[in-house]
This record gives structure tokens, C-alpha cells and sequence, in this order.
């Protein structure tokens, strides 16, 4: 068996990283792709390595010679690598595909050892390596029989995303038998070039053989094994989190990241507060049907988004304003108030990172539950001299609620304190008491001090559309808001997201049912655990405590690392205890994060 690797291309799509390098001497962690590639190959016992050079190949020759790989290499030069695509490089190393069995891999791959492992160790000897399609993938796929015959070739030009629960993205790593290279993959390869063209793709190739009656070459498919392909400096830092040297550095890369998971190859994110049963699928159709005039149209004024939240909402449109995101919304009230803000701590502290020191009054919570009452808030912030006070309500952490009847005592309290109050309602749908929220007109008139703040993107489970509002009493205040923010203050798509919502709206409280009834499910089980201690929540996340001796930041590594699951440490909000926050997503995702925390904590 001997190796074959492509690598003429010039990797523009990287940039200056490629400026003076080929594409495979791009570092990961301090590695090339090309010294990882050729080590794991190594252990391969392979008779040769093939390396097709072009671009900048003198320097990668000169490069791969410091290596001091045992395997013997031998060159093969493309000098028109600026001039022809993939399918001429592997024709110049045609002679070497017949002399004997092949693995054929592109230079821009980055895998760990088991990938190669699985394609070697298949007893079949004529393999495409495949991985279930998934969104953050590109290039050419395959649709695949149960039997793993690959049926159909699809380049990115045929792609259908009506059709992509049927594809299987080419991992571009091959092992072609020497009577598969002789007998039908050369031939054609030689045939197809003086056809077509040298441009061209060696896939193509393959597309054209599948559709043989008995093609020889068959699919394999990959079962959670890393890879990633890397063509821009978004690949590059997926792959440097993905790829870490040692296992703190990969938590500490991805958990930097705050968002874009999906990226992550079969990642299930528990990090993020979501609604699992929203939007509908009718809803995501709707806004597909006008996908291509929210694409290329800008969004309405301020005037026009506030018109559609106030009718959604049932307030007076100079009650409401409409912005990107909660923090966005807080930091222009910080601006428009003076003196000292009043929170409870240790939880919102995310809410009050950039305000300074002595303009903070923390009500530090004293219990391990970190529950409270509207009494327990008067009680402390009556003798302080605060200017504002902040409640997030359920609170975003320990779920903790505050029913509205005392939410209701807390307002006239403030009134006659002259505090300007503003709560935080993201996740009071999800609360037991069905219409707990203070963004009623009637309220609103009467309490001129009152904010309230809401997250749609996280209650309505659209997170992509970056959406909030922002509700008071204080109608100049509202104007204010409105004043300081941007014309197209939101996207098209949240603005139609705004416009076609109230017709879902009793799809949408079945969900806030669904999810009371999964969280409550989900909590029973996790109380089964051994290790694990739960703070009951009327959010749509939990905080559990571990109490066996494990510590979290052992536990978030292990998730991540052994069953790439992420979910949140509170270690630098709660001192005194090992603390995370779990999302409740729907009962197939929450089983998977039960499974792995028994193993983990066994």
C-alpha cells in the first residue's frame, strides 16, 4: 500500500497565510497540515508516499525534507498548477496508481488517527471515505444505499437542500485497489481529461464510474470521527479549537468562541438557552418562501419595527423599542441612568460587567439554591440609596420565580422609592404561572419607572435573528432608545420574523407546554444521579451542583472532549461549589446529555 497526496494548489482563499506557503504548510497549533498528515501516514507502514507538488513546491520539498519521515517520498511536479485543477495533478501520478494499492488524500485535511484507521482497517479495498452531510461542510457529496453503494455524485453546482438528509459529504480521502486504478479509474481518468479538459475535478471521475452497473468503488462511513477540511481562516480556528494539543487548551478554545457551534462536526450545544419546539416548520417554510427578498432588501425603520412588536406584544408603540440583543438594550439604559445600580448577585453579574465598581449594590444570595423573594428584595435594597435596580425574572441561571402578584408589590415599592426598576422577562414564558409578565398597557401607564427587557431569540427559539425588545413606562425614555439607534436597527429577517409571528402564536404556547413538561421530566432523572444535586427551575435551563468530588472543570472536559457535549460552567459566578447550567433541549438531546453524565460522574 503507498500513499498519494495532492498538494499543488495554491490555497488562495487563505490569504497571506498562503502568500509566500503552500496551503498544507498553514499551521494548526503550531503543526503544519503537511508534518501531521505525513506522521499519521507513517504509522501506516506504507512502501511510498507520492506527494504531487506546484505551488511554492521547491519550499514544501525543502520543508518536508526537515521532517525526517522514514516512509520513502517520492515527487511529482505539476509546473502548470495555476492552470489546472485537481484531476491533471492526479494524472501526473497516474503510473504510480497502477503499480499498487492506493490512499489518495487532499493536503488540506486535518483528522486524527482513527479516521485513517477506519478506511485502512475496512477489508474492502476500494473506499470513499464519507461523513453525514452537515450545514457547516461544502464541497462535493454522494448519496449512498443501505448497502453502501454510492448511487450519485453531487458537485456543488447539483446541489438540492431539499434533498441534504440523503448526503454524505466526500471526506476526499480514498483507497483505490491497484486492479480498480488499472482497469477502470485511470482509463477513465486519462479519457475524461482529454474530453473535458484539464480544469477539472478527480470526483468527476468517480461520478462518471458510479454509474456503471458494478462499480467497484463503495462508500465508508466515518461514526464521530474528527476531520475538517481547511479552506479559509474560519476552517483554520475551527480546526485550531478542534485540534488542540492538549485537552484544557481545546475546552478554553471552543468555549471562547460564545456561539457559531454548529460549525462543530456532531456538537450538541447545552450552553445556550433554546426553545426546541420553535419555530414551527410551517413558520421556517414562510420565511423560507421569502428567503431571497429578505436577503437582498434592507429592513424597516425603528418606527416600523416598533409598530410590529407593539402589536405582538398588545403595548402602545411609543411604549416599545426593538434591538439586536438584551446586553445592547442594558447598556443604553446604564447610559441614560445615573448613580447606583441595585442586582442580585452572583448570578446577573454578566449584566453588570462593564459597569464600574462603586456604582454596583449587590444583593449577594446567601443560600445554595440561590432562591429569593420579593420580600427578600425589599428587605435588603430598602436602606440602600440606589438609583436603579435590576431583576431578572425567571432568573437566567437557578431559574428562580418571582410570581407576578410579588413582582407587582416589588413595582409600587420602587415607585414610592423613586427606583427605576427594569426586569429581565427572556424566560418567563416558560414558567409555571402562565402570564406572569409585567408587559401589560395598563401596568406600563401607571408605572413610569418600569423597564422590561425581553430576548425573543432565546424564548422563541431563534437565536440567529438576534431579536429583543425593550419595554416601559417612560415613553421620553423610549424615545431616547429609539433616537440612539441605527436606522436598520434589526435584519429583513427578523423584522418578517416580527411581521408573520402573532399567526403562530398558539403554536407556539404548545411548545412553552412541551418544554415545562420535558424540563420537569428532565429533572426527575437527572435527581437519579448519583453526584448530582438539582436546583429546581422555572427557566428552560437547570443548574445542577456535583457533589461527588468531581469538579466542574473535569466534567465540562470530559463532556466535551469524550462525548462533545457542551455545556456551561459557573465557576466564575459561584464560588464555594461546583456548579453548571444545562439547557433542557427535547428528549432525544437531553437522554444523550443524561448517558454521558452517568458515565462521567460513574
Amino acid at each position: 500500500m503507498q500513499a498519494i497526496i495532492l498538494a499543488a494548489g495554491m490555497g488562495r482563499r487563505l490569504g497571506e497565510l498562503t502568500h509566500n506557503n503552500t496551503k498544507c504548510m498553514v499551521k494548526v497549533n503550531g503543526i503544519t497540515l503537511i508534518e501531521r498528515m505525513l506522521h499519521q501516514l507513517e504509522g501506516q507502514h506504507l512502501s511510498r508516499i507520492v506527494i504531487v507538488v506546484g505551488y511554492e513546491g521547491e519550499k514544501l520539498i525543502n520543508y518536508i525534507e526537515t521532517l525526517h519521515i522514514q516512509t520513502p517520498i517520492v515527487y511529482v511536479n505539476n509546473p502548470i498548477f495555476d492552470k489546472t485543477n485537481n484531476i491533471y495533478s492526479l494524472s501526473l501520478a497516474g503510473d504510480y496508481l497502477c503499480k499498487e494499492d492506493t490512499l489518495l488524500l487532499e493536503s488540506d485535511l486535518i483528522f486524527e488517527d482513527s479516521v485513517i484507521d477506519t478506511i485502512m482497517n475496512d477489508s474492502r479495498d476500494t473506499l470513499a471515505l464519507v461523513d453525514k452531510y452537515e450545514s457547516w461542510m461544502d464541497g462535493t457529496c454522494v448519496k449512498i444505499s443501505e448497502d453502501d453503494r454510492i448511487e450519485s455524485f453531487v458537485p456543488g453546482r447539483k446541489f438540492k437542500f431539499d434533498e441534504i438528509k440523503r448526503y454524505y459529504k466526500t471526506v476526499n480521502i480514498y483507497k483505490f485497489s491497484k486492479h480498480f486504478s488499472e482497469t477502470c479509474y485511470v482509463p477513465f481518468l486519462e479519457a475524461y481529461q482529454k474530453a473535458l479538459g484539464e480544469n477539472e475535478y478527480y470526483e468527476q471521475v468517480l461520478r462518471v464510474i458510479t454509474m456503471l452497473d458494478e462499480p467497484e468503488i463503495k462508500a465508508k462511513r466515518l461514526e464521530g470521527q474528527l476531520w475538517y477540511e481547511i479552506d479559509d481562516i474560519q476552517d483554520l480556528d475551527i480546526a485550531m479549537s478542534m485540534f488542540a494539543p492538549n485537552q484544557e487548551e481545546r475546552v478554553a478554545l471552543v468555549q471562547k468562541r460564545y456561539g457559531g457551534y454548529w460549525r462543530y462536526p456532531h456538537m450538541l450545544d447545552f450552553y445556550y438557552p433554546v426553545n426546541p419546539y420553535f419555530p414551527s416548520q410551517k413558520l421556517i417554510d414562510e420565511i423560507k418562501a421569502s428567503f431571497e427578498t429578505l436577503l437582498t432588501h434592507n429592513p424597516s425603520c425603528i418606527h416600523v419595527n416598533a409598530l410590529l412588536a407593539a402589536k405582538n406584544f398588545n403595548v402602545h408603540e411609543e411604549n416599545i423599542s426593538v434591538a439586536n440583543g438584551i446586553t445592547e438594550l442594558f447598556r443604553f439604559f446604564i447610559k441614560q441612568t445615573d448613580g447606583t445600580i441595585g442586582f442580585i448577585g452572583p448570578l446577573s453579574m454578566e449584566y453588570t460587567d462593564f459597569i464600574s465598581q462603586e456604582n454596583k449594590a449587590c444583593f449577594v444570595l446567601q443560600n445554595n439554591d440561590f432562591k429569593y423573594t420579593a420580600d427578600d428584595i425589599m428587605t435588603f435594597f430598602n436602606d440602600k440609596v440606589i438609583n436603579s435596580l435590576l431583576i431578572v425574572n425567571p432568573d437566567s441561571f437557578s431559574g428562580n420565580y418571582i410570581p407576578k402578584k410579588d413582582m407587582l408589590r416589588i413595582v409600587k415599592w420602587a415607585k414610592k422609592k423613586a427606583i427605576q426598576l427594569i426586569v429581565d422577562e427572556t424566560f418567563i414564558d416558560f414558567a409555571d404561572e402562565m402570564k406572569g409578565s409585567l408587559i401589560e398597557q395598563k401596568i406600563l401607564d401607571a408605572n413610569e419607572h418600569l423597564c422590561v427587557m425581553k430576548s425573543i431569540s432565546e424564548s422563541y427559539g431563534v437565536p440567529g435573528l438576534c431579536l429583543s425588545i425593550f419595554v416601559s413606562g417612560n415613553t421620553n425614555l423610549i424615545k431616547a432608545i429609539k433616537r440612539d439607534e441605527t436606522v436598520g436597527n434589526i435584519s429583513s429577517f427578523a423584522e418578517f420574523y416580527m411581521q408573520i409571528e402573532e399567526k403562530y402564536q398558539k403554536d407556539y404556547r404548545v411548545t412553552l407546554d412541551l418544554v415545562r413538561d420535558e424540563r420537569i421530566r428532565f429533572q426527575k432523572v437527572l435527581e437519579k444521579i448519583s453526584g448530582i444535586r438539582v436546583i429546581p427551575s422555572q427557566t428552560n435551563c437547570m443548574m445542577i451542583e456535583l457533589t461527588n468530588g468531581t469538579t466542574t472543570r473535569e466534567l465540562i472536559k470530559d463532556m466535551l472532549l469524550e462525548h462533545n457535549l457542551l455545556v456551561m460552567d459557573l465557576a466564575d459566578k459561584v464560588k464555594g461549589g461546583e456548579y453548571l447550567r444545562l439547557t433542557v433541549r427535547n428528549m432525544e438531546d437531553n437522554d444523550r446529555l443524561i448517558a454521558a453524565l452517568r458515565e462521567s460522574l460513574r
